[in-house]
């Protein structure tokens, strides 16, 4: 089986899409998958995204991690679908997408930069020291000193893996602040089982915890290790955030073709 793949990366957050609008892809297997995504023996990737037909939408997006698994929501592979769409022909300024079970709505601005809206946030686990909060994905959030210089695969690992998240996982996102507005955030992933270089989701969530405005409009800068998002949200209180926007960049990394004919 050959397959006719892009490669998208997003601040980083690099993404194997496949164009599966005529059903090509439908019988990939886990092994396939994780073929693809391996960075020694495959393409390499955070994840693999099929691009199906959906009526009423302008496409559906179906996200596997690397580890082939199926995934909730990813940001970044939100965003670089868009850009994939754009690029094969769909050419609009808003566009109407599905997935994980529900509509989900992106705009191209003049730059070219995607703007992905985001589930509304209603309920904080707040915790002395962390958060968790759900935004498409569950998350974990730790503000910290020097984040630059935590171990976050281990660190990251340990909590993934503690006995509260064993069974579902948790993404796990440090964050510190550099000014009032901005934020500097590495995350653990779940179903890639390290650290990766952006974390659309997990920008999110640390982003919502940062707000300077107590109510109303915020604009928060990201820096991750992959690049600078922003997050755009009102605040309501301390756990209800509306109208959240996560944007930034999204590229064509390489387009190439693979043969899987000795995978299963």
């Amino acid at each position: 089986m050959k397959v006719v793949f892009y490669k998208y990366q997003g601040t980083g957050n690099d993404f194997v899409i496949l164009d599966n609008r005529n059903n090509d892809y439908d019988q990939l297997t886990t092994a396939q998958i994780k073929k693809i995504c391996n960075r020694q023996y495959g393409i390499g990737a955070d994840g693999l995204m099929l691009m199906n037909k959906k009526e009423g939408f302008d496409f559906e997006m179906i996200y596997y991690n690397s580890d082939g698994s199926t995934s909730t929501m990813c940001g970044n592979g939100g965003r670089c679908m868009v850009k994939f769409a754009y690029h094969m022909g769909i050419h609009k300024y808003t566009y109407s997408f599905y997935a994980v079970d529900q509509e989900y709505i992106a705009e191209i601005d003049h730059q070219e930069d995607i703007k992905l809206k985001m589930n509304n946030v209603t309920s904080i686990d707040h915790h002395s020291s962390y958060a968790i909060l759900h935004t498409g994905s569950p998350h974990f959030v730790k503000f910290a000193n020097n984040v630059k210089d935590i171990d976050v695969i281990e660190t990251g690992r340990e909590i993934r893996y503690s006995k509260p998240f064993t069974e579902k996982g948790i993404n796990v996102n440090f964050v510190e602040n550099i000014d009032e507005g901005t934020i500097y955030v590495r995350t653990y992933e779940r179903g890639v089982e390290d650290e990766t270089l952006s974390c659309g989701t997990g920008v999110t969530a640390a982003a919502l915890l940062s707000a300077h405005n107590p109510v109303g409009f915020n604009r928060v800068e990201v820096i991750t290790p992959g690049g600078n998002l922003s997050v755009e949200f009102n605040k309501i209180d301390d756990n209800t955030f509306e109208n959240i926007w996560l944007c930034g960049p999204a590229e064509l990394v390489f387009k190439g073709e693979l043969d899987l004919k000795h995978t299963k």
